[in-house]
Order: structure tokens, then sequence, then C-alpha cells
């Protein structure tokens, strides 16, 4: 149902008698969830909307016909309902969390229109039928899913769910009705790896291009898993491992079907692909691809950069990120130093405390952790003139870190306003070092 909060004048909807208040309770007597209902209708030409009137509650039914292209003129109440997860997932990152963080990272949301909308990945276990047909008549498509696995039984025992095994069905039926769909699988040592895997793979790719991918993300270990299901880390030889497995199948399909994590690449001590690996990095929010991009875009930047250049007043620039990170970007940093005159950088890798050390990427460091390493550097290395941290150890529209600190706070903590937030990639990573010396393409 969608409670009309505005009608515009002159619009059909206005002519239609509609007024604010009103409800809109089905179109073509398909009951109306959400604005995804009215996003689709608004673009067909004719169809009849069922409407409860707000003073007197009787409800009508009407026909619309509308020229190409004409806007209705509603706007609505927003509906802040989410889907939820039904699972209780081994591998669950949620149930590894610390108390005492913001109450919106313990929401575990499970809902497809936001896979549609936000690129959430979602599992599909709280889709009944009817939902199901809902997804293929609204044509929400692309879909990311957690697929895990295409066993049946070992995707009930990872998940937790008897319901799970389900996937098998969904991915054929929404396949068949053209609904693009990108995979994921967490892989768990020893568990859906190897030959489930290779298994689920080739289930998937009987459905490619309709199936876009399956990308292999390693499981987040925190230190927080007491009591929880015993799951072993990995390391050089199972990530090794891994990737080859990747490659032989990639061969089979004569195509980079599936995406491993970079966080494979990086234990592994290999380079991670080229761009074109990658495709259009449609599974870069999921840490695949997201090394490659970065590089190849602060390198670009970097070529922007004419030769001989020099800072009109030489800088000490110390730029935090994760352990993983600061791997791949090592080379990088050092090329940057050697075009930029007066520049002098240097990595700090934060180790995370907050979530323990197994966890190496950036995007989950704390505004505490960083403070304690740049207090600990500053001890034996002394100051620097600009601190350099990554857009997404914060949240994507507001400067707060995981563990509640805010950029104020740390810029008090630090007693420092010489702090630069790169929210633009590699990019945005070089401009920061150089200045006005890279121009836009």
């Amino acid at each position: 149902m969608l409670k009309i909060a505005k009608v515009k004048r002159g619009s059909l909807a206005k002519d239609l008698g509609l007024e604010v208040g009103d409800e809109i309770l089905s179109f073509d007597n398909f009951a109306c969830e959400d604005e995804f209902d009215y996003l689709y209708y608004a673009e067909t030409d004719a169809f009849t909307m069922t409407v409860r009137d707000h003073r007197t509650g009787e409800e009508t039914t009407i026909e619309v016909e509308k020229t190409d292209g004409e806007d209705l003129g509603l706007e609505f109440e927003k509906n802040t309902a989410l889907r939820t997860c039904h699972n209780r997932c081994v591998f669950c990152f949620v149930d590894q969390m610390p108390k005492g963080m913001r109450e919106s990272l313990y929401i575990k949301d499970d809902d497809y229109a936001m896979s549609f909308t936000c690129g959430n990945f979602v599992t599909l276990t709280n889709v009944s039928d009817e939902q199901l047909e809902r997804i293929i008549r609204l044509r929400l498509s692309p879909l990311y899913i957690s697929v895990h696995t295409m066993n049946t039984a070992l995707r009930e025992k990872l998940m937790r769910n008897r319901f799970a095994g389900k996937i098998v069905s969904q991915i054929k039926t929404l396949a068949e009705h053209g609904i693009e769909m990108h995979c994921q699988a967490v892989v768990v040592p020893h568990e859906n790896d190897g030959d489930e895997l290779a298994y689920t793979a080739r289930q998937l790719f009987q459905y490619y291009p309709v199936v876009r991918d399956l990308a292999c993300v390693p499981t987040g270990i925190t230190k927080y898993r007491d009591g929880l299901h015993p799951i072993p880390d990995v390391d050089k030889a199972y990530s090794e491992s891994l990737l080859d497995l990747v490659d032989r199948l990639n061969a089979e399909f004569g195509v980079p079907f599936l995406l491993p994590a970079d966080e494979y690449f990086v234990k592994a001590e290999r380079k991670v692909k080229d761009a074109a690996f990658y495709g259009d990095f449609s599974q870069i929010e999921n840490g695949v691809g997201l090394t490659r991009k970065f590089l190849d875009d602060a390198y670009a930047a970097l070529d922007d950069v004419k030769a001989g250049f020099a800072l009109k007043k030489p800088k000490r620039a110390l730029l935090v990120c994760g352990v993983s990170a600061a791997k791949t970007t090592k080379k990088l940093v050092e090329d940057c130093k050697k075009k930029i005159g007066g520049l002098q950088a240097e990595l700090l890798p934060v180790k995370n405390a907050f979530f323990g050390e197994t966890v190496t990427c950036t995007g989950l460091l704390t505004g505490e952790d960083i403070a304690l390493a740049v207090e600990e550097y500053r001890k034996k290395d002394g100051e620097f003139d600009e601190l350099v941290l990554a857009g997404n150890t914060m949240k994507e529209f507001e400067d707060v870190f995981l563990c509640g600190m805010t950029l104020a706070g740390l810029k008090t903590r630090l007693d420092t306003e010489h702090i630069r937030v790169n929210r633009d990639g590699g990019r945005g990573f070089v401009e920061i070092l150089a200045g006005a010396a890279t121009k836009r393409r």
C-alpha cells in the first residue's frame, strides 16, 4: 500500500481526483507493496488502480490511460520497512560484532528491493513464490544474490535454514525470465570450496550470461567468535589453491565467470588481474577488482602530472590504510614520490585491534585504531603535514567511523586540522598528493 503525500498541480493524478492521504491498494489487481509497483505501472500506457479514499474509506478502481512518458504526478510517504534475514549463517559477520556500535550495523537486511536499487546481496530465503513472481513481473533486474553453494543440503547446513535449498529452483526461474543476476559465494574452508565450489560454478554457468558472474569472497573472521561455528582463516597456500581452481574453471568456461576477491591475491602474494578480467567491475563493492580499479585510476592521474613538476611547498603526507592495502599500494606511493617533486609520502598500515588482526581491509578500520596508530607513529617518527584517510573508513554521507568516532573527533584527538579524506579512489589519491598538478579527463 502507498499513501499519497503530494499530488502535483495540473497532473493526471489531479484530474483523476486523487488527493493527499488517499491510499493506492493495487495496480491491475496486483497488491501494491511499495513504490516499485508505482514506478513500473507509471511507465505503461494503460492500467487499473484501486484507491482507498482517505475521508470515507471507500475503495474505488480507476482506469488509467495516459500518453507515453506522461507523469502521473504523485509522491508518497516513505515506507521504511525492510525485509530482514531469516537465516543463521555459520559465517555471518553481524554475529561477530561487539556490542555498543551503531544500531544500524546490527540490522541483517535481506531485501530484494535493496538488491535491485543498491546492489545489496540477498539470499532469497525470505522470498515467497508470489514475491518471486513480483520480481519477474516488475523486471527488478539485475539482482545480487548470495548463493554460496548450489548443493541444496550444504546450503541448508551453512545457512541453518531448511528452506535455503530453494535457491536452485529460484535461480532457474529467474534466469528463464531474463532477470540478470550477479552471484557470490562466501567461501568457508573445507565446506563449500574445492569440488563444491566447482560444482556451484558449473551449475550457475548453465545460465550464463543471465547469471553474469560468481564472486568468491573469503569469510570475514573477527575476534568475537566465541561460541560460534569454528572457521579457519586462510593463508598463502590456501589462497594459491583457490586462485588456481578459479583459473582452471574460467579456462573451462572460456570467460572470466568466477571473480575472486582481491584478498586472495594479497594473501597469495600475486598481482590482481588486468582490468579486462573484471569487465564493468560489477562486483567492486564486494572487494572484487577494487585494487585494479584503484591502481589504474591512480596511474592515469599520475600520468597527467607533467615531468619535472614540484609542489610549491614540500609536504610530508601520512597515508592511512589497512594491512592488505599497504601491500598493494607500496609501489604506487614510491612512483608518486618520484614523479611529484617535494613530496614525502609514507604508508601507515593500521592493524585492526577493534575487530582483530584477521580483518585487514581498510574499510573496517575504526577511528580509535587510526588514532592509536597515528599517535604511535608520532612517538617514533615525528610530525607530518597531512594525514590522508580513505573515504570508505566512514559512512557514505556522514563523517562517522564504525566505532562512532567522528572525523571532527579524530581531529580533536590528534590535535590537527590537516586531515584529508579521499572519496574518489585512485585518482583522488594522486590528486591529494599532487594538488592542482592533475587534470580531469
